[in-house]
This record gives C-alpha cells, sequence and structure tokens, in this order.
C-alpha cells in the first residue's frame, strides 16, 4: 500500500470510492451517504483544503484524509464555535486545521494506515491547533479512539449532539506542529 496526498480533483475523482470507504468505516445507510456525496464534494473548495489517500497497490482506495481551514461560516466550526467558552474559542479556534475525515475500510483496519494518514494529514497542516470529531465510544475498545489519544489529542467538548444527528460525539484537539505518537 502507498500513502498519497491528494489534490482536491484528485478527491473528486475518486468521490464514488471516498463515499464507498466512508459509508463502510461509519456503517451508514445509502440515503445518508447521497447526502454526505454533495457535501465532501463542495469541501474540496474550502480554503487550505489537503487531503491523503492510502491505495493499494491495485489502486484501490484502502482509506483517506482530509481537512481544511476552520473559519466562521461553515456549520462544523459554527456548531463547535457556539458550545466553547470564549477561552476555548480563543484556544482552539484563533489557527484551527479541522480534520473533516479520516477513515480506513474495516477490512484494512488495524495496519497502521489511519496513523499513516493521520501523521501526513496534520503534517501538512499550517495552522497551529487542529480539531476533530468522532462519535462518543468505549475509548478502550474503539480504534479511532486509541489512535486520537496516541497522537496526544484531548478532550475538547464531551457528550455533543451536532443538529440532526442523535448520536453524542466528543470533539477532540492538540496544538500542532504534531509530534511522533505515543506508543501503546
Amino acid at each position: 500500500m502507498r500513502l498519497v496526498p491528494w489534490q482536491p480533483d484528485d478527491l473528486v475523482r475518486r468521490l464514488d470510492d471516498v463515499v464507498t470507504v466512508y459509508g463502510e468505516a461509519m456503517g451508514y445507510r445509502a440515503e445518508l451517504l447521497e447526502a454526505r456525496r454533495g457535501y465532501i464534494a463542495t469541501h474540496v473548495r474550502r480554503r487550505g483544503f489537503r487531503a491523503v489517500a492510502t491505495l493499494t497497490n491495485d489502486g484501490r482506495l484502502a482509506g483517506f484524509g482530509y481537512g481544511y481551514h476552520s473559519y466562521s461560516g461553515q456549520w462544523w466550526h459554527d456548531q463547535v464555535y457556539a458550545a466553547l467558552t470564549d477561552d476555548g474559542r480563543k484556544t482552539w479556534f484563533t489557527d484551527c486545521f479541522e480534520v473533516v475525515e479520516l477513515h480506513v475500510r474495516p477490512a484494512a483496519q488495524g495496519h497502521g494506515i489511519g496513523a499513516r494518514q493521520l501523521t501526513a494529514l496534520l503534517g501538512m497542516a499550517q495552522e497551529s491547533t487542529t480539531l476533530l470529531s468522532t462519535p462518543e465510544a468505549d475509548e478502550q475498545k474503539s480504534r479511532a479512539w486509541r489512535l486520537y489519544r496516541r497522537f496526544g489529542f484531548t478532550d475538547v467538548l464531551r457528550g455533543f449532539h451536532f443538529p440532526g444527528d442523535e448520536r453524542s460525539f466528543a470533539v477532540l484537539g492538540r496544538e500542532l506542529p504534531l509530534a511522533p505518537p505515543i506508543p501503546d
């Protein structure tokens, strides 16, 4: 497998594969994936867009990640910003890279792909902090949670509910640049 940086056109060209990996990793129904397709296609035009992909030797998409500079007027930014205190806003949103998506096909998980994608993605970020959200889960059982904790992400918000989603999320953050991960 090889990890490659993606330009916006690369992601759009492989949008069907991206949505498939996203759906498999998140366990989402097909009708929700159609709505996400439109959002993902517009994200590539955001300021500071960065993306990475992990491709198998035969060119199949095993995983991907992307993010961009977080600023006012973006839905996720505005939801999280409103939930923080003034100090939290200053700490996290003054110069923030938002990790929007980071996914690995379930069959390819457990081989360090997510860690390599996160390292590469945050290595391209030029901001001083990064934030992401992830569904609340048992931190010991969830691969995503273990990955984020190994990379030093800390709690910014817990038990957060985004409008239109019944699930509870955590918003996690850390300062940049990225330091090597903490061993398991």
